[in-house]
């Protein structure tokens, strides 16, 4: 369903916009948050997929791991263009250079706090220097982009000089730079007006009052032609402008494409396991909740027609539709995810079923596939003979190498096995693929530990997602034992997906 476009709206649909990706500069900048190289290049290539314009690869006066991070970014010969941030001194530039980036971001001072009480300069001796670095750089045939720091709290007549400045030393843009994410879209677009009069011009926001979106569309509807994100609004604080929100209002509001929308999931997926930063289950495009359904109106309605309660379909930015399971579903919700699972039921059945769904959901939990399932095969007298079950599980730690074995009931024939790995957890989930083999070919496509209660003798949750082929299901178990708790759930999972293959398990050794 598209948006119906106003010949009068502040961003028209032929307006060329660019992502400038700072994730491996600004994003890495995040508390507890640190890339080795072999990381960088992973999101790197990821960012290439997705069509980011320019990635800010890092900052090269760091130290001598960050030059070789960014050396091992621009070795890749990207299509985008590679820079390296470099603060107001020549020295930072020779380091950049080092590295063989394509571009540079010289920061200077924009603000009277940042001139004078971080720099201890004056607002004449800060011109002549950003003339100086602009030239310097140029005069290695590098991009040059000069952000003025702070420059939502700078005088803007100030500001105006210092992009004017910039730009006769041979810059290719400027960039206006809301440091602390303190300012509005009204202060923004005067801003970035005033510098797109004077030549290209970039938007840096961030999003300490909740304004990171709104302003780089300001920027954008001012003259903006580049917008500095992260990939899930990684960064210092409350973090940066995100990228993949940008992305898809410019498209979704406006009708400009910017990247691969499709390709936004895998990327975000990427950064969240290599910074460790979970993705928010409410995030915008990429959060678990964005296009899930518990509701029974909603759920109802998605089905009859998917754009009922859905801004934009999940396949645009690389998702799937999910029905979730919980007090509020219903009964069109628990006959689709049946259906799923290839249960038949009758509606009489699939009432009582929704029913004990709900009762489940109004004890405060949450209701995974194994749980209606279990439920299901009650209502229905559908007793099912389980094709793997946990007969035996021994896990240790605590020397040099994490050992599990285990022993399983695999189609009423018992099975051995062991493995090893970085933990007991990890240990015995290689003892059940060794005890499965091929048929434990199924992908972990989340794994959650949550404390139960307090305390030494804590009982935790682990719920696990598996996928294998075309079908998931999801399962939880509850234990005092963390590793016996996961395996439960991964083997349960497992049952679930192989009783729907209706096939016998060929040998492990197969």
């Amino acid at each position: 369903m598209p948006v119906h476009y106003s010949t009068e709206q502040t961003i028209p649909s032929d307006r060329t916009v660019r992502l400038l990706d700072t994730t491996l500069r600004d994003g890495e900048q995040a508390p507890g948050v640190s890339l080795s190289p072999d990381e960088k290049v992973e999101i790197a290539r990821a960012l290439e997929r997705t069509g980011v314009a320019v990635i800010e690869a890092g900052s090269a006066c760091t130290g001598a791991g960050e030059r070789q991070a960014i050396s091992r970014v621009t070795d890749l010969d990207l299509e985008a263009t590679v820079t390296s941030f470099c603060r107001g001194l020549e020295s930072d530039i020779d380091l950049a250079l080092d590295c063989g980036v394509d571009g540079v971001h010289v920061v200077v001072p924009a603000s009277d706090r940042h001139v004078e009480g971080k720099v201890g300069t004056s607002r004449e001796d800060n011109l002549e220097t950003t003339a100086e670095l602009v030239e310097y750089a140029k005069s290695h045939d590098l991009w040059v982009e000069v952000i003025g720091e702070d420059g939502s709290r700078a005088d803007l007549d100030y500001l105006e000089t210092l992009g004017e400045t910039a730009l006769d030393a041979g810059a290719d843009r400027t960039c206006f730079a809301d440091t602390v994410g303190h300012t509005g879209p009204e202060r923004t677009a005067e801003a970035v007006s005033r510098l797109a009069d004077l030549g290209p011009v970039s938007a840096h926001t961030h999003d300490d009052l909740g304004l990171g979106v709104t302003n780089a569309l300001a920027a954008i509807s001012a003259g903006a032609d580049l917008v500095h994100c992260t990939v899930n609004g990684l960064g210092e604080r409350a973090g940066n402008v995100a990228l993949e929100e940008v992305a898809i209002a410019l498209e979704h509001v406006y009708g400009v494409d910017t990247v691969e929308l499709e390709e936004l999931y895998d990327l975000a997926q990427i950064v969240s396991r290599s910074t460790g930063v979970q993705l928010p289950p409410n995030k915008a495009v990429i959060g678990e909740n964005a296009f899930t359904h518990e509701s029974g109106i909603h759920t109802d309605g998605t089905l009859k027609d998917d754009k009922m309660y859905e801004p934009y379909a999940p396949e645009t930015v690389g998702r799937e539709r999910r029905i979730a399971l919980g007090k509020h579903t219903g009964r069109a919700g628990v006959k689709a995810t049946l259906e799923e699972h290839d249960v038949e039921a009758t509606d009489d059945e699939i009432a009582e079923i929704a029913n004990r769904v709900t009762e489940l959901g109004d004890r405060g939990r949450r209701v995974t596939d194994a749980d209606l399932l279990a439920v299901a095969e009650d209502v229905t007298g559908d007793d099912r003979e389980r094709v793997v079950d946990l007969l035996d599980l021994t896990a240790t730690s605590g020397g040099a190498v994490p050992t599990a074995s285990i022993r399983l009931a695999v189609d009423g024939e018992e099975r051995v096995a062991s493995g090893t790995g970085s933990g007991p957890v990890d240990a015995a989930v290689s003892a059940v693929r060794e005890a499965l083999g091929s048929a434990a070919d199924a992908e972990l496509e989340s794994y959650r530990v949550n404390a139960v209660t307090g305390g030494t003798d804590a009982v935790v949750t682990v719920e696990v997602t598996m996928a294998r082929d075309d079908r998931s299901v999801t399962v939880a178990r509850s234990e005092a034992d963390i590793t016996r708790a996961s395996v439960e759930a991964m083997v349960d999972a497992l049952d679930r997906l192989l009783a729907a293959e209706d096939q016998p398990l060929a040998p492990a050794d197969d």
